[in-house]
């Protein structure tokens, strides 16, 4: 069967601390030396870590995802506001140094911090594939100072796993098809494994799965049953199986257009959350726009503060025919705000248009004589903020106290640049 199954040289490297690296770089700092901590934003108390260095996580059990007011108070720690335009020159300056490897189509970039690469064919150039691997984790630290770990398998599925489960701690890992029963199998809670979260550790966990070689033995009809194609690709990964090339989804069919957004306050009633909702919807409609794509599902999420006695929700609708339009996608979400807010304080939003279709699917609607119109109106305002901004036509309601896309101009990938 293996002789089958996709037998490259793929790697996948993610950039340990990259933004606290990147900070000590700027810095003159030394990244495993230093206590380092970078803060979304100083003026809020509650402000997420978005990174620390190893000395912050060893000795004041700080790490990615604490907030800002459990820092203590120490002479040793250094904090720091993101620079995002900073890390995203870095990120492309190292994308740059593993294209004197590999051809730029043989790199595929993951996030900011993490990319695959396919070292197939590079043999004969630089010799086998975990030499180059090393030379490319070298070379990085080297030119940027940025330690690394390295991932290597078969295919994209096994080294982004080999990265996770083993090469985070080791630097270096190299995971081959043997290897999944052996390292993968007993791998428990479901959601310690890529491409499960803990909702989906529920379900699994609902029908008797609890660790990952239960997920490879259970019966493939009833897990295709229960949750469609994605029951079909957690069988198949839990025995290391993917199909995925460079360029798509590692997870094919999940194509989304989506938003999250941390609101830097309290927003405490429906008007003031309907303001940013319908800012959201029309950056998600624009972007499906612009990629002839249009969605039936439309969902809401809302995350309460702190202070809050309630978790939030997260729920969905799935429309009729499929839409790109910035006001029936707001249209769905306020309905889904109106059923499921219960008035407490929300801090974080989230939106998303999936089941996408070609845009040529859109259908005319005898009984909607403006379609047409507000089309033709929506393309010509992404025309308008494509060549002079985003901000350069914004609803009225952006000018409001709860409106946050002016606010949110000057920042990169929703931090400072």
């Amino acid at each position: 069967m293996q002789t089958a199954l996709p037998n490259r040289s793929i790697i996948c490297i993610d950039m340990k601390c990259f933004y606290a690296s990147c900070i000590a770089l700027i810095e003159g700092l030394d990244v495993m030396q230093i206590p380092i901590a970078v803060i979304a934003n100083f003026n809020q108390p509650g402000s997420v870590v978005l990174a620390a260095s190893p000395p912050m996580k060893e000795r004041f059990k700080i790490k990615t995802g604490n907030r800002l007011f459990e820092i203590p108070k120490h002479p040793d720690i250094r904090l720091f506001e993101p620079k995002m335009d900073f890390f995203l020159d870095m990120s492309v300056a190292i994308t740059k140094l593993i294209m004197q490897y590999v051809p730029r189509e043989a790199i595929h970039v993951y996030s900011v911090d993490e990319c695959f690469v396919d070292l197939t064919g590079t043999e004969k150039l630089w010799g086998a594939p975990e030499v180059t691997a090393k030379a490319i984790q070298q070379a990085i630290f080297e030119q940027f100072h940025i330690p690394s770990s390295i991932g290597m398998g078969p295919n994209m599925l096994i080294a982004k796993l080999a990265l996770d489960l083993a090469a985070k701690s080791s630097g270096f890992a190299k995971w081959t098809y043997d290897d999944i029963p052996t390292k993968l199998w007993s791998i428990h809670p479901l959601s310690e494994m890529w491409g499960i979260g803990k909702q989906m550790e529920k379900n699994l966990n609902a029908m008797g799965i609890f660790t990952v070689g239960g997920l490879a033995h259970a019966n493939l009809e009833d897990l295709e049953a229960r949750f469609g194609v994605m029951g079909n690709q957690l069988y198949y990964h839990a025995w290391g199986i993917d199909y995925s090339t460079f360029g798509e989804p590692l997870v094919k069919g999940q194509i989304s257009y989506g938003k999250g957004q941390m609101l830097m306050r309290d927003y405490r009633t429906s008007a003031e959350i309907l303001v940013v909702i319908l800012e959201m919807c029309e950056d998600i409609a624009k972007r499906a726009r612009m990629a002839n794509h249009a969605g039936r599902t439309i969902s809401l999420g809302l995350s309460y503060s702190h202070k809050a006695m309630s978790k939030g929700f997260y729920r969905s609708k799935t429309v009729e025919l499929p839409t790109n339009d910035t006001l029936t996608i707001y249209a769905v979400c306020k309905e889904l705000l109106a059923q499921h807010f219960l008035g407490e304080p929300a801090r974080q939003l989230s939106i998303r248009l999936s089941n996408i279709e070609s845009e040529r699917s859109i259908q005319l609607n005898l009984f909607d004589s403006t379609k047409d119109k507000r089309q033709q109106l929506a393309l010509t305002m992404d025309a308008i903020r494509n060549k002079f901004g985003a901000t350069s036509l914004l609803r009225a309601v952006s000018y409001t106290s709860a409106g946050t896309a002016i606010q949110r101009k000057r920042l990169v990938g929703g931090h400072l640049a």
